[in-house]
């Protein structure tokens, strides 16, 4: 890979693609006794202040560095990947394709839908707002800029999301930036500690290079020590790293015999950027998978941005796939009620604007919290069923902050903050392309732990991320913005995000085939081998594509039957 990697432009005058959706009415689920989820999920239209013009359409000169594609094409997880994803482009074509119903148009319900109607399926996927993606939504605000449910980097280790960028011909929309992850440096206000991983050397002897050459954060015998504490499960492997669900990071740790420190230095900061909590509630085995993929896969903690917001750049190809194939996609689609056959199957979807959807199939691809929400009582005894109750998802707050400068302390790259409150964040007016700004920057960060923040004013959200961005920028920003201006903010806040990966979670998450004849679940809180993440969502979906595919004889039977009893009465 060369040193510099290339140089790309960006055009802003492009045309965007439409969505052909059935548009419903917008009334809200009523979430009862939640603070959590509210009507219309409580995404809030974000606060801003300030005024400044839209920005041009002329095409925009030299943005930022682009490095190459790695190479991940070769690896036996993007083999496997890319293998599953083949499986249902040569599937037998059905005599009579299922109609599947699927509740949630994130990542989860894309995926499912797209490998559906892949396999010669027509899915109908409806999504209770209006826009697609899920936790990776956007919103464009009166100025034409873009704010995010979050902050969403792609790893080399994303194997399924690597092979769905490439199925969909979209693999230039990821700009991928140098192989390293910077920490800022809290006792060094300003300053920044790298972990290098070397080009020349393969998995996992780059990952410990980039540890022993990094002297800033960590001491000899602390490396040591982490290093020692690190083997067992180096030699157990995936079965080692699946019994550590139990306990969390910082007990882990300490049993380990590794320093308060390593912790202190480290693993807070991959902690909050891996589950938006601290190590003394993530569950150990969340950081082994982690590492595991990081250190085994040469490319594996390569990151890459997205070149645009996700909605447009990301879910709408998807999107326009599965209605080239005979799907359909349905914004304001919100779900009501599930009703019941009598033997507790599903008999439809009943909508907040008094539609009844019908099919063979039906598949919640929502997040936990609004399955548990609407789950039938008949159903809430069900073992299955009963365990989601562990499973909670977490809340998560994204600020998005422009200034009337171009901040010089930064990089083109994800930093992590190492701050109490938050967690990672980045110059997008650097690090992607369609967000770039030459004269002005516009930093993006993730806000966590947020559950004593979540329920609090944006004001008192944005004084506080300033407060931090002070220690991170002391020669740029001032908390009493007496240096960078604030031009505008938008606070997002996500009450209820990925599920809170605590100790004892891992038996909870459920398989995608339920009990329930005819009925599925896709999300990233399902049984899948890789985290709570966009590629566990995109995962859990081609499972459930390949669970409903592989029950497709019993299913065409079950409607089979059901004609003929409705015949009969």
């Amino acid at each position: 890979m060369s040193q510099f990697g290339h140089v790309s432009a960006v055009n802003l005058s492009r045309q965007c693609n439409t969505l052909n959706v059935s548009i419903g009415q917008m009334n809200g689920l009523s979430f009862v006794a939640s603070d959590a989820m509210g009507h219309k999920l409580r995404i809030p239209m974000a606060h801003a202040f300030g005024t400044r013009s839209i920005k041009s359409v002329l095409p925009l000169k030299v943005v930022c560095i682009d490095y190459p594609r790695p190479e991940l094409d070769n690896t036996v997880n993007y083999l496997e990947a890319a293998y599953l994803s083949s499986t249902f482009r040569n599937a037998p074509r059905p005599k009579k394709p299922l109609e599947v119903v699927i509740a949630g148009a994130g990542l989860a319900g894309l995926s499912t839908a797209k490998y559906l109607a892949d396999a010669g399926h027509k899915p109908i996927l409806l999504e209770a707002r209006d826009v697609l993606g899920g936790k990776v939504a956007a919103w464009k605000d009166k100025d034409g800029d873009w704010y995010e449910t979050g902050l969403h980097i792609f790893f080399g280790a994303y194997p399924n999301v690597q092979n769905l960028f490439g199925e969909l011909g979209i693999n230039d929309r990821l700009q991928w930036k140098e192989h390293s992850m910077i920490f800022a440096m809290p006792n060094k206000p300003g300053e920044f500690s790298r972990f290098d991983f070397p080009e020349v050397l393969p998995a996992p002897f780059n990952g410990i290079l980039a540890i022993l050459k990094n002297s800033e954060m960590l001491t000899w015998p602390e490396k040591i020590k982490f290093a020692i504490g690190l083997l067992p499960a180096i030699v157990g492997g995936q079965a080692y790293v699946e019994a550590q669900d139990g306990i969390t990071v910082k007990d882990w740790m300490r049993k380990q015999g590794i320093p308060d420190r390593v912790t202190t230095e480290v693993f807070i900061a991959m902690s909050k950027a891996l589950n938006f909590i601290n190590p003394d509630e993530l569950s150990m085995q969340c950081i082994l998978i982690a590492l595991n993929r990081f250190l085994q896969e040469k490319h594996g903690s390569k990151m890459a941005f997205l070149d645009g917001n996700p909605p447009e750049r990301l879910c709408m190809p998807i999107a326009n796939h599965i209605q080239s194939q005979g799907g359909e996609v349905r914004l304001n689609s919100r779900i009501q009620k599930i009703d019941l056959n009598e033997d507790g199957s599903v008999k439809s979807f009943l909508l907040n604007n008094g539609s009844v959807i019908q099919g063979d199939v039906y598949v919640f691809a929502t997040p936990v919290d609004i399955l548990k929400l609407l789950l039938p009582e008949d159903w809430k005894e069900i073992p299955y069923f009963k365990k989601l109750e562990k499973l909670v998802g977490v809340p998560v707050i994204n600020v998005h902050i422009w200034f009337d400068r171009k901040l010089k302390n930064t990089y083109d790259h994800l930093l992590f903050s190492r701050s109490s409150l938050l967690s990672v964040y980045a110059d997008m007016s650097v690090t992607c392309k369609e967000y770039y700004n030459p004269n002005q920057s516009m930093l993006e960060l993730v806000f966590a732990p947020a559950e004593e923040w979540v329920s609090r004013s944006d004001e008192e959200i944005i004084d506080a991320t300033m407060k931090e961005l002070a220690k991170l920028f002391p020669d740029e920003i001032a908390a009493d913005q007496s240096k960078a201006k604030i031009l505008k903010y938008h606070v997002v806040k996500t009450p209820r995000s990925v599920y809170k990966t605590i100790p004892g979670s891992e038996p909870c998450r459920p398989l995608q085939k339920s009990p329930i004849e005819g009925l599925y679940l896709a999300g990233d809180y399902t049984k899948q081998k890789y985290l709570a993440s966009m590629e566990g969502a995109v995962l859990s979906g081609k499972l459930c594509a390949q669970a409903i595919v592989q029950d497709y004889e019993l299913l065409a039977a079950r409607g089979q039957n059901k004609l003929a009893e409705a015949s009969l009465v």
